[in-house]
């Protein structure tokens, strides 16, 4: 059974920082590309940034750029959202994903391409 588990979340002042962390289990994890998407109240659920198997190729949405770096250690099956400059447009629930791909150095933007979710890990930002 394929499992994602998101942890790291928590209250963090603006201009502050968070490391997420997403644990894969049941999948042979190098062969998943990843993605981490947010939902803040009453919105879509938004693309961040995504990893490739290999973790050789990644990509970030517009907002977070410069800001957020996303990585994988596949040996411990996890994937990091390290998180720099928060900024209460950063709040809300962020997701990590899974998609089996065949391409070691493919990234995937959209909710619609990921088959697997984890339960979500809160973020806040005050100001």
């Amino acid at each position: 059974q394929v499992q994602l588990v998101e942890s790291g979340g928590g209250l963090v002042q603006a201009g502050g920082s968070l490391r997420l962390s997403c644990a894969a289990s049941g999948l042979p994890f190098n062969r998943y590309a990843v993605g981490w998407f947010r939902q803040a109240p009453g919105k879509d659920r938004d693309f961040v940034a995504g990893i490739s198997g290999s973790g050789g190729s990644t990509y970030y949405s517009d907002s977070v750029k410069g800001r957020f770096t996303i990585s994988r250690d596949n040996a411990k099956n996890t994937v990091y959202l390290q998180m720099n400059s928060l900024k209460p447009e950063d709040t809300g629930v962020y997701y990590c994903a899974g998609v089996w791909t065949t391409s070691g150095s493919r990234w995937y933007a959209l909710t619609d391409e990921y088959s697997y979710w984890g339960q979500g890990t809160q973020v806040t930002v005050s100001s």
